[in-house]
């Protein structure tokens, strides 16, 4: 199960929708998605959790690139709203390298973020290997307050709870959820 919502900041505090992500393919899309919800090129969070196994985040500030955190890359990669945060360039990668991406999308049951009991707690293998564990910009919220070793430390059962009462819109966020 996810919960995605778009936290845009204004003149008069932070404001709160949920949105859905189905018809979202990219990062180029999620963005242009962030920036028409904003007014006068604000600052526009896109979170997206899912149920205990991962969050993201996008932050889009005006025309500037987006910045984006995920708290595991690997359980995210197994998600369809993993693979639109997870581009090339965050892994690291060439871009197009389709066979790379085929590799990394296993469609066993456990694309949704689940961990494959085969798997265990070992580190991936192979140079094209997603990591466990953060990836991104985890100085992401650093102007707006939340360091990046809290970010670092959030659990994804809470951490947009969590993120939401430090910014000061949790209740615009709850309402939403």
């Amino acid at each position: 199960m996810y919960f995605t919502a778009l936290l845009a900041r204004t003149d008069d505090g932070w404001e709160a929708s949920d949105t859905e992500l189905d018809d979202v393919e990219s990062l180029d899309e999620l963005a242009e998605l962030a920036r028409a919800s904003a007014p006068d090129d604000e600052t526009v969070l896109v979170c997206i959790e899912q149920e205990g196994a991962w969050f993201g985040l996008v932050r889009v500030d005006g025309e500037d690139d987006p910045r984006v955190f995920v708290s595991d890359a690997a359980r995210a990669m197994r998600s369809a709203y993993g693979e639109i945060l997870l581009t090339d360039e965050l892994l690291g990668r060439e871009p197009d390298d389709q066979d790379v991406l085929d590799q990394l999308v296993d469609l066993d049951g456990t694309e949704d973020g689940a961990v494959d009991e085969d798997e265990g707690d070992d580190e991936p293998a192979g140079p094209d290997a997603v990591p466990r564990g953060p990836l991104g910009d985890a100085d992401i919220l650093a102007d707006l307050g939340i360091e990046a070793g809290t970010v670092l430390k959030l659990a994804p059962d809470d951490a947009l709870s969590e993120i939401a009462d430090a910014l000061g819109c949790a209740d615009v966020l709850e309402a939403v959820r």
